[in-house]
């Protein structure tokens, strides 16, 4: 089976976006949704942020680029668990607006994390 690498949704009303079910293992440790560095937001699999996006944002307290990482990632940062039934994490409305999404959603895998635009 070829790896899934892209996936387009549309939200539902309650702002749930449905993980592919052949994706939902990667993202069983949990979901953190984050602002990207543009008008985009980062999906990540809870164990990946856990493992390697938080010690990145260790660092020297006096180092500014590693300040600014911090304020970009954890500003609106939101954890949740996907819901295993449907396989649905629902997205907070401050984040979705950040990135333009209303309702169409594009996922493109970006490495270990993938990215979220407007559709």
């Amino acid at each position: 089976m070829a790896a899934v690498d892209y996936f387009e949704r549309k939200l539902d009303e309650k702002r749930r976006l449905t993980i592919p079910a052949e994706l939902r293992q990667e993202f069983s440790s949990g979901i953190v949704i984050t602002r990207g560095f543009k008008q985009y937001l980062h999906l990540y699999p809870q164990a990946i942020w856990d493992g390697e996006v938080e010690p990145a944002l260790q660092g020297s307290i006096l180092d500014e680029q590693i300040a600014d990482l911090n304020v970009q990632f954890r500003r609106g940062k939101a954890a949740d668990e996907l819901d295993q039934k449907q396989g649905r994490v629902t997205i907070d409305q401050h984040l979705l607006d950040y990135a333009g999404i209303d309702r169409d959603i594009v996922a493109t895998r970006a490495g270990k994390y993938w990215r979220l635009e407007k559709g």
